[in-house]
């Protein structure tokens, strides 16, 4: 058994993309060969209108020193809200999404949006300048603002999804 950045824990290649199955022809040919590169190029430009996103309201919303980072906690937290709305369309909508879709908004954009980087260097701040009670509340209050976020708007989409169908 092989194991390593290109394989699996069976020693086959992983997936890039956690959803596709590389067993499966029709998926594993969505990134084979010249396939690859409207992938991702998406992504790329995705990221830069995500990143961009994010740098805006660091500008709009900067943290002074020794404040709590609030735009990066609610960058975050609405990062993570859009994804599972995201999720729900694309996996539960009816109809196939377009290709290009969820790389360009789900990696590319909502994932140069959302920053768990910049939260871990914030947290480590926070640790380093010992207010290790802010610390914790930030650690923890992200990571059950994200997930909350996350169900509370997969369980909107998903309604809304259903007050459609029944019309």
């Amino acid at each position: 058994m092989t194991s390593g950045p290109a394989s699996g824990p069976a020693g086959d290649a992983e997936a890039i993309d956690p959803d596709v199955d590389l067993h499966v022809p029709a998926q594993r040919a969505e990134t084979a060969g010249a396939h690859k590169w409207p992938v991702l190029a998406a992504i790329s430009a995705g990221g830069a209108v995500g990143a961009s996103g994010r740098y805006g309201a660091s500008l709009l919303w900067p943290a002074p020193e020794g404040a709590f980072p609030w735009a990066v906690f609610w960058v975050n937290v609405l990062g993570c809200a859009l994804i599972g709305v995201l999720m729900v369309f694309v996996s539960e909508g009816g109809r196939p999404a377009p290709p290009l879709l969820r790389p360009f908004l789900g990696v590319g954009v909502l994932g140069g949006f959302t920053t768990f980087s910049t939260y871990a260097l914030d947290f480590s701040d926070l640790l380093e300048r010992e207010e290790a009670g802010t610390a914790l509340a930030y650690a923890g209050g992200t990571v059950a603002g994200a997930v909350a976020a996350v169900w509370l708007a997969a369980s909107a989409a998903r309604a809304a999804l259903r007050r459609v169908a029944a019309r």
